[in-house]
């Protein structure tokens, strides 16, 4: 059940129906069936490993509270072993086995590793990381442990930010369980808001950008343009950004008209003047979860040996990379951010002495553009691996972009990865209009003061939808697009 399929623009408002028109101590145990139903839609089986997690979570949280058998770390480490092979069985075990089963093949021994015929389960990466941030913040006594198994089970598989997150904190989301949501309208207008932004951002932006994308990544070697290849790697960065942060605004708005309130999971990341400031913005969430669990137990930037601290670095980003998919592609994409971060650190005082030598300030506007940009052409570099098939195509691609010289650079070959000029200019004044609500989103809650005047309210609901309706890419026969983190 997509977000942007028919199918849920009939589930969302029946739930909203249904939610508050029983007794509040029944709110929560419906939201829970009706969030079970939900993800049961995709397939009916998987909900089961969902129960298994929440349950194996809440009985070793409990069992660490009560210091069980003298051990606390004893039942951390189960949860987390449990639920780590769960998520290894089913996401990594085929690509541990294809590797094993390569390495055996360079050492001339005749003999392969099996693979398993399993479907990966949709949002298992993110529901796992919740329930583990769940037992690391109860662990350190962040939070208090849950006791209302139908609360804490209601956590794990809120609808809304179940299948791509973002990965909600405990001590965020759990008390706005124990919360008495009344109907309000103003959250339904906020909402709304949302949900028609993020359809927008996936609909008209996200779904053409995908035509230029999969033209130039599903081409056969040496029939795509270091031009076109360069474009398409610019519109998969943006592609990736609209069609994820559409996930997560549609899920805030969703949730909102609720009563619930989820963090924002992005902050203009392509405005950012540095790697380090974009993982601030992107996917905060989950730059969050590691910066929490993993950065700061290996140390963070406070170890001793300055080398440490880029060893630190490497293998979150590397961490985070297998985290997004299990190939050797997403490992690099991984690899690539922990150097730029690693690099960025590295020459930091030399960049501003260079720019103290020149004079200029580090407020220059011209400075600050050029920065941006040039972060920009670093991530569309990374991405590149990041929707690659292999990694020789992902070679192959930024060979192909490197040898172009810049005189055989013509416009009118970006007419030829399937999108008409009528299309192409809507795609530049809808990326505009973007980059100017997300700075915009910067300084003022723009959503909030969209939802304040009765009548602007309507002007900007009209629009969006008319301009969704127009322009909105829907395929041969409406087949709603999957959004991408579904994959992981």
């Amino acid at each position: 059940m997509n977000f942007n399929s028919l199918s849920y623009f009939t589930f969302l408002p029946v739930t909203l129906f249904i939610y508050f028109l029983f007794p509040a101590k029944w709110r929560n145990p419906v939201l829970l069936v009706l969030s079970y139903l939900f993800y049961m839609s995709w397939n009916p089986k998987y909900a089961l490993l969902i129960l298994a997690s929440t349950i194996i979570t809440y009985v070793c949280a409990l069992l660490m509270q009560k210091r069980a058998l003298n051990r606390r770390r004893l039942w951390l480490a189960l949860s987390f072993t449990s639920n780590l092979l769960i998520l290894f069985f089913f996401k990594y075990f085929n690509f541990l086995s294809g590797l094993i089963t390569r390495a055996l093949y360079f050492l001339h021994i005749p003999a392969s590793m099996p693979v398993l015929d399993v479907l990966l389960p949709v949002g298992i990466s993110f529901y796992t990381f919740q329930v583990l941030g769940y037992m690391m913040d109860a662990y350190r006594g962040e939070i208090k442990t849950e006791r209302n198994f139908i609360d804490y089970a209601l956590f794990v598989s809120f609808f809304p930010q179940l299948v791509a997150g973002p990965i909600e904190r405990a001590n965020n989301l759990l008390p706005q369980m124990k919360t008495i949501h009344r109907f309000n309208m103003q959250n339904v207008f906020e909402g709304s808001m949302l949900f028609l932004w993020g359809l927008f951002k996936k609909m008209v932006i996200a779904d053409r950008l995908a035509v230029m994308v999969d033209y130039a990544f599903s081409a056969a070697f040496g029939k795509v343009s270091g031009f076109q290849y360069a474009i398409a790697a610019a519109a998969f960065s943006i592609q990736i950004y609209c069609d994820f942060s559409a996930y997560s605004d549609i899920a805030r708005g969703s949730a909102r008209m609720l009563g619930f309130e989820l963090m924002r999971n992005f902050d203009a990341p392509y405005l950012a003047d540095s790697i380090k400031a974009f993982w601030r913005r992107w996917h905060i969430s989950l730059s969050t979860w590691f910066k929490d669990y993993l950065y700061f137990p290996l140390g963070g930037s406070r170890c001793a040996k300055k080398y440490r601290v880029h060893v630190n670095l490497m293998i979150v980003f590397m961490v985070s990379g297998l985290w997004h998919g299990a190939a050797l592609t997403f490992l690099v994409w991984g690899f690539l951010h922990g150097l730029f971060q690693v690099v960025s650190v590295l020459t930091k005082k030399p960049r501003a002495r260079f720019l103290a030598v020149l004079r200029i300030p580090e407020t220059n506007r011209l400075l600050k553009i050029c920065r941006i940009l040039f972060n920009f052409a670093l991530v569309a570099v990374a991405f590149v691996f990041f929707r690659a098939a292999s990694l020789r195509q992902a070679l192959y691609i930024l060979k192909t972009i490197a040898l172009t010289p810049f005189a055989a650079v013509f416009p009118i070959e970006i007419t030829q990865m399937g999108l008409s000029v009528p299309y192409l200019i809507v795609l530049l004044v809808a990326i505009t209009a973007l980059f100017i609500a997300d700075a915009a989103a910067r300084h003022t809650d723009i959503i909030k003061n969209f939802t304040k005047g009765l009548m602007p309210k309507y002007i900007i609901y009209l629009m969006l939808l008319v301009i969704i309706l127009l322009f909105g890419y829907y395929g041969s026969g409406y087949d709603p697009q999957d959004f991408i983190y579904f994959r992981f």
